[in-house]
Order: structure tokens, then sequence, then C-alpha cells
């Protein structure tokens, strides 16, 4: 019998952290279009470094996409919640890739 190990747990648990972080911070004024380029620019570069360390997730893409799509219909509030959640998402991606770095070495049979 072969069990599935799932290696995110913690990233999971990171990621639904900084969500709820983010969620609990909103702002009472409607975002603008520079707030959502400043969100996006942070969510972008979150990205770029898990893509060096060449574990950038696919929701983090489709968060990004979902922002760029309300900002294009010019609804900056969910443009702004998605390119936060886009952040979250790709922050998480660094942590579980700097976190398993060195990690498999302790499942490794002696």
């Amino acid at each position: 019998m072969s069990m599935i190990h799932y290696k995110t747990p913690i990233s999971m648990l990171a990621v639904m952290a900084t969500l709820l972080c983010t969620g609990a911070s909103s702002a009472l004024a409607a975002a603008s279009e520079g707030d959502f380029k400043a969100a996006y620019a942070a969510a972008v570069d979150a990205n770029k470094q898990a893509g060096q360390l060449h574990d950038q997730w696919t929701v983090t893409a489709t968060a990004l996409k979902e922002a760029q799509k309300a900002a294009d219909a010019g609804d900056f509030d969910k443009a702004v919640a998605a390119s936060m959640e886009a952040e979250a998402l790709a922050k998480a991606s660094v942590f579980q890739a700097k976190s398993e770095k060195d990690a498999w070495k302790a499942t490794e049979i002696h």
C-alpha cells in the first residue's frame, strides 16, 4: 500500500494566514488605479522571486490574470484584492521552496 505524501501543509497554512491578514486590513476608501499598480507590481515581484526558485504556482498566475482583467474593467477594488491574493500566493510558494530545499533529506532512508 502506498501513501500519498502531501508536501505543502505548512505552505498552505502560510497562504491562509497571509490571506486572512490582508483581508483583515481592507481599506474604507475605494481603491484607485495607483493602488492597483502598486499591489500588482508587488505581486509580480514576489512571483518573479518564486520563479527564480523554480517554484511558481499556477494559482498565482491565475490571480494575476484576474487582477489585470478587473483593472481593465475599471474595478480597482477587485483588482487590488486579486493582486494581494497573488502576492500572498507567490510569497507562500517562495516559503515552500526555501523550507523544502533540504527537507527531503529527512525523508531519505539511511
